[in-house]
């Protein structure tokens, strides 16, 4: 397991179940660039995120790990 975002091979998230600090669920990584990772969550009504690269805490192979919360999510969330 990753604990350091600079460790973590950006490729493999793709696809991957994105939480929060608290255990919120971010969707499935759908996107990565340079300086975000993109999220979505939801089949019909969709909600993406677009999570600053710097958030990101862990990676276990499963799961990708944003250290922000269910509230600090909102400022990323986009319509």
């Amino acid at each position: 397991m990753s604990n350091n975002n600079f460790d973590i091979n950006w490729t493999d998230v793709i696809k991957r179940e994105a939480r929060g600090s608290d255990g919120y669920d971010l969707g499935e990584v759908q996107e990565v660039s340079t300086d975000y990772r993109i999220t979505e969550k939801g089949i019909v009504d969709k909600t993406k995120y677009v999570i600053p690269k710097s958030l990101a805490q862990k990676f276990d192979r499963d799961c990708l790990y944003f250290q922000i919360s269910e509230e600090g999510a909102k400022v990323y969330k986009k319509e």
